[in-house]
């Protein structure tokens, strides 16, 4: 089995972070900011500062890369291809947007409308990115 290429990981991983965290900019202000900040209120928090929105930033671009990487790693069995990619989207979509989603619900920081409109989006969002980074990866 070959190695995975790291550098085809950084080129496609860095285009699906990218693809994430517009994607994530117009979920976060123009189409639900209102109702989050709302919510938040609702419950004292106030809406996250630059210093927050620069950590979610990072963090969104290295989760792009983590999914590229998974990309090349699940297709020595899977093959290449949109098939794959589209299995790596919903590997870190369940890992990351699930998982926390599920916590936020349950703490009762959002509610579960917000959620599932969130992870309906999310789920869409990492799949596009992970066909992008897919198609820009090669070994």
């Amino acid at each position: 089995m070959k190695p995975i290429n790291m550098a085809g990981v950084l080129k496609g991983g860095v285009v699906a972070g990218l693809i994430m965290n517009v994607s994530e900019f117009i979920f976060n202000v123009p189409v639900a900011g209102g109702r989050m900040e709302a919510e938040l209120k609702a419950i004292n928090l106030p809406p996250p500062g630059g210093g927050a929105i620069a950590l979610f930033s990072l963090a969104t671009l290295v989760l792009g890369i983590m999914l590229v990487w998974v990309y090349a790693a699940i297709r020595p069995r899977l093959g290449p291809g949109p098939k794959t990619a589209i299995c790596a989207g919903l590997i870190i979509w369940t890992l990351s947007y699930l998982y926390a989603s599920l916590f936020f619900g349950g703490l009762g920081v959002n509610s579960w409308g917000l959620i599932a409109f969130g992870l309906a989006w999310a789920l869409v969002e990492c799949v596009l990115a992970a066909l992008a980074g897919a198609y820009l990866y090669n070994e």
